[in-house]
């Protein structure tokens, strides 16, 4: 053979090649055009800005995908050997990681016959953390020494952070006290002080230090900021020093919270070695759900994915993909998240040719469709427009941000692949009603529910009724219960379900029988646990419990067990034995199994055998792993983790969901009830609680985050709090009106929205009705769509 030929057969694609590239280009066909631009990156930075129901998920799972075979193909078709770098996935919570983690496997097995690898799936903690954790004396975290904690406004690090600070600044605390006016009166300064050192300061500590430790500003950050805003309390000068307690605090005491684990991963990053060491570990990076990532976690994200090697320009390469929606960004006003962030990448990538818009939804129904872009558009004529905010005032560079980003739902081609796609209306597909008061809602609600789940085929239908705010969902479950049972529907409260983790509080109970297997009490509270997940028949416990060794090693000359009995006595032996031969860290884990959980159940598990082992890690006894339990069981706020399966519970057909609008967020039904639209909860009032009035009409915690989000915009003046309040409240006004628009796009086939004219001023006493004015895009809607109107 000539040298020649040799050289044209090289060049010639291989008949493996050629079934690679068909099988990339079907999955590419099967894709909507916003989605095939995802399939088709290959460098660089890309933005995608989906609407809902535009299958971000799936064009991201095919994007990863195809650019991990990519990889894999020019590995193979390179000469010298080089490192196999993986594409990096980040989400935003444990369940999503799942999800998306499980789409990419399924396309690399099923569609381009490669090996499941190539990739990792991460949240952003999970990812900053273990960069740290690979690099430990950069990161300063030396996780065998330090405890994660998630510090929430009663914590009791914010609660000593607050103690240290007043008794360090009595003049501050002293006109804190005093508030716009005070006569001296004994018992009105003893309800002060407790209104401060238990709500006031512990909301702006933990506001603030979330808030500005999340965009990489230290205490002498603030202080440098309170001097450029003058107010009579000098709240960012309050807060700077809350700021400073609760971090020596942590210090001493060697605990971290989330927010370290970035600041330890990018102090990694600052190292150019360790660097470029991560850097060449990684091809590229795809975050989902990029409107709600913080300064700090975008910072991460671009660091990693830097170009650093084949690239001789003077600015580096960045091969990110960051895909979200800014009309969906619906947590900015009580997490650091902000949407202006992602705003401004897709402005970069637009001027750059670079910005993907996956605009077309198969989701609604038509008229579903235009009621959501109707709304979009009547709330950014109403408020986009209307003024200069504090935080984009006219000495700013920055042009102001309307609540929604411009972009309209459009329906799919009439050829798209998904099924079903943009299905026909029930009835008009949209209902709009204004009932005399809540009772009357809950019975026009409970009839069409009854009418559309009596209909041939409602077996494979399911609906939900989306509520603000838990407290309308219990008292909906109550009345709509007896409704629900007549007809034979089946009922899920959301809110009921998960009220409480139980998954901490069972582990916890069967750990201390473990550990004293002889207690009674322990033993009962054990055995209680195996009844109600039916592992063990029902039983009189108390008899079992009495005598614990009779129960647990009877002896030879001991009257034979039931077989009942024999059961329980031979589970409590496994937990024992399991005690004895399994290590500690691998006890919780072991549990979770032993009870049966089900898929959400062991993640959760998972996730707090993790946090135990994470606080109690270099000192890891029985001791500190049940005081640690205890601690989370009593004091802290657990968040079971969420699966595909555990959502699935959420939209089973044949189900009736009462769900709040948040947790819908990502999830969809055929039918979707929107009651109680009134302007006192969308848009809402900022709402100052009569018991902290004495500091005027406002509160400090969102002060002072407005100010430290003025500053992160490069204001070039901070607001004062007149302006802060404002300008507050027009962030949460915007964040609550992109809450509706996510609730009204979660419906398929029929929307059902409602105003009544009377309505509990608050929730907690449901039975005190009053007159209540609608959310103000609702009789925008009655006149766009009078068709829809039901008197």
């Amino acid at each position: 053979m000539s040298p020649e030929s040799h050289d044209v057969e090289i060049e010639s694609p291989s008949p493996a090649s050629l079934l690679r590239e068909q099988a990339i280009l079907t999955i590419r066909n099967s894709l909507r055009t916003g989605q095939q631009q995802m399939a088709d990156w290959q460098s660089g930075p890309l933005a995608v800005s989906a609407v809902p129901g535009a299958g971000k998920s799936t064009g991201m799972a095919a994007g990863a995908a195809i650019a991990i075979a990519r990889q894999y193909y020019h590995l193979a078709n390179t000469s010298h050997p080089q490192k196999h770098r993986q594409l990096v996935v980040v989400t935003f919570t444990r369940s999503a990681a799942a999800n998306i983690k499980a789409k990419i496997r399924q396309y690399l097995r099923e569609d381009l016959s490669l090996p499941q690898t190539g990739f990792a799936v991460h949240t952003l903690h999970g990812l900053a953390l273990n960069i740290a954790n690979r690099h430990p004396d950069l990161s300063g975290l030396e996780l065998e020494n330090v405890t994660l904690i998630t510090p929430n406004q009663s914590h009791r690090f914010i609660r000593t952070a607050v103690e240290q600070w007043i008794s360090q600044h009595p003049g501050e605390y002293s006109q804190l006290l005093s508030g716009m006016q005070f006569d001296g009166e004994e018992t009105e300064r003893l309800r002060r002080q407790s209104v401060l050192r238990t709500e006031v300061l512990p909301d702006l500590a933990s506001t603030v230090i979330h808030e500005a430790k999340s965009s990489g500003m230290l205490p002498t950050d603030l202080q440098q900021l309170s001097n450029y805003v003058t107010d009579e309390y000098a709240i960012l000068r309050i807060a700077a020093g809350l700021y400073v307690e609760y971090e020596n605090l942590m210090r001493s005491q060697d605990f971290i919270d989330y927010d370290d684990m970035i600041l330890a991963a990018l102090r990694v990053l600052d190292n150019p070695n360790a660097r470029k060491i991560e850097q060449n570990q990684v091809f590229a990076v795809f975050e989902d759900e990029a409107q709600d990532s913080s300064p700090l976690q975008t910072k991460l994200l671009e660091i990693l994915a830097t170009e650093v090697e084949g690239n001789n320009s003077y600015q580096p390469q960045i091969n990110l993909v960051r895909v979200g929606d800014p009309n969906q960004a619906i947590n900015s006003t009580f997490t650091p998240a902000d949407p202006i962030y992602f705003r401004e990448f897709c402005q970069h990538c637009h001027r750059q040719g670079k910005l993907a818009t996956m605009d077309r939804a198969g989701r609604s129904t038509k008229i579903v469709i235009d009621a959501a872009n109707f709304v979009l558009a009547w709330v950014n004529n109403s408020y986009g427009k209307q003024k200069q905010t504090p935080l984009h005032s006219s000495n700013s560079s920055i042009p102001p941000v309307s609540p929604f980003r411009a972009q309209k739902i459009h329906p799919v081609a009439p050829d798209d692949p998904q099924p079903d796609a943009n299905p026909q209306p029930v009835s008009r597909g949209l209902e709009l009603h204004q009932p005399s008061d809540t009772y009357h809602t809950v019975e026009i609600l409970g009839n069409r529910i009854v009418e559309l789940f009596s209909q041939d085929g409602s077996e494979t239908v399911n609906a939900a009724i989306l509520v603000r705010e838990n407290r309308q969902g219990k008292w909906l479950s109550e009345a709509l219960r007896p409704i629900c049972k007549q007809h034979e529907i089946i009922l899920y409260d959301v809110g009921e379900q998960e009220r409480h983790s139980h998954v901490p509080e069972e582990i916890l109970i069967l750990l201390q029988f473990c550990d004293r297997p002889h207690s009674p009490d322990y033993l009962k509270a054990a055995l209680g646990v195996m009844v109600q997940r039916r592992l063990i028949e029902p039983q009189d416990l108390n008899a079992l419990a009495t005598l614990p060794e009779e129960f647990l090693y009877p002896s030879p000359l001991a009257a034979p067990q039931p077989e009942p009995i024999q059961k329980a006595a031979r589970l409590c032996r496994s937990l024992l034995r399991a005690r004895l031969e399994l290590p500690l860290y691998q006890l919780i884990s072991f549990l979770g199994l032993a009870l049966n959980y089900d898929q959400a159940e062991l993640a959760t598990a998972d996730k707090l055998a993790e946090r135990v082992n994470q606080q109690i890690a270099g000192g890891i006894s029985m001791g500190a792993i049940l005081n640690t339990l205890s601690d989370i069981v009593s004091s802290e706020r657990f968040e079971p983790v969420e699966t595909g399966n555990l959502e699935a519970k959420y939209t089973n057909p044949g189900q009736l969901t009462i769900i709040t609008m948040h947790k819908a967020k990502g999830l969809d039904w055929d039918y979707v009830f929107i009651p109680f639209l009134h302007e006192s909860l969308i848009p809402g009032r900022f709402w100052v609680p009569p018991q902290s009035q004495f500091l005027g009409n406002f509160t400090l915690s969102e002060v002072a985050r407005a100010q430290i989000r003025a500053a992160l915009h490069e204001e070039a003046n901070l607001p004062h709090v007149a302006e802060a309040w404002e300008g507050a409240k027009y962030l949460k006004t915007a964040e609550e009106y992109r809450l509706l628009y996510v609730a009204m796009t979660r419906a398929k086939r029929l929307l059902w929205m409602s105003a009544a004219k009377k309505a509990p001023f608050t929730w907690s006493k449901p039975d005190n009705l009053q007159e209540q004015a609608p959310c103000p895009v609702f009789p925008a809607l009655k006149l766009q769509f009078p068709g829809c109107v039901y008197k």
